[in-house]
């Protein structure tokens, strides 16, 4: 993410922020999904000088996810931190797209221990 860049450096979304992509090198896994999927939620890895990543706080796993040439359908387990309401979209946007671009959908479901994503992130 860079915050309130106003699409500037990449898809503008949220609180005037930018989604930026960064591609990493991930030894030893073919399959691009849960190689996507655990090299975003690698909480030792830092951002790239000038990014924020919205998931630092958050603990969580990939447990598997599925494809099925349209939808790619990711479930997960663990805990949402974010950081205030600029972080919900924020996170959101991190997590769908990093499975969307890592297998080619056109759509995501993210599941986080068996609710919804946005059921997830509710501040209730």
């Amino acid at each position: 993410m860079l915050l309130d860049d106003g699409g500037a450096g990449g898809v503008r979304f949220g609180c005037n922020d930018s989604l930026a992509s960064v591609r990493r090198s991930v030894a030893g896994s073919a399959e691009p999904l849960p190689a996507a999927m655990n090299a975003l939620l690698d909480g030792s890895a830092k951002p790239a000088p000038g990014l924020y990543n919205a998931l630092a706080a958050s603990t969580l796993t990939f447990l598997s996810g599925s494809f099925d040439g349209t939808t790619v359908t990711v479930y997960l387990s663990g805990t949402l931190r974010p950081g205030g309401v600029c972080d919900i979209p924020r996170i959101e946007a991190q997590l769908t797209q990093t499975a969307v671009a890592s297998v080619g959908a056109i759509r995501a479901e993210i599941y986080v221990n068996g609710a919804g994503l946005t059921e997830a992130l509710s501040l209730k």
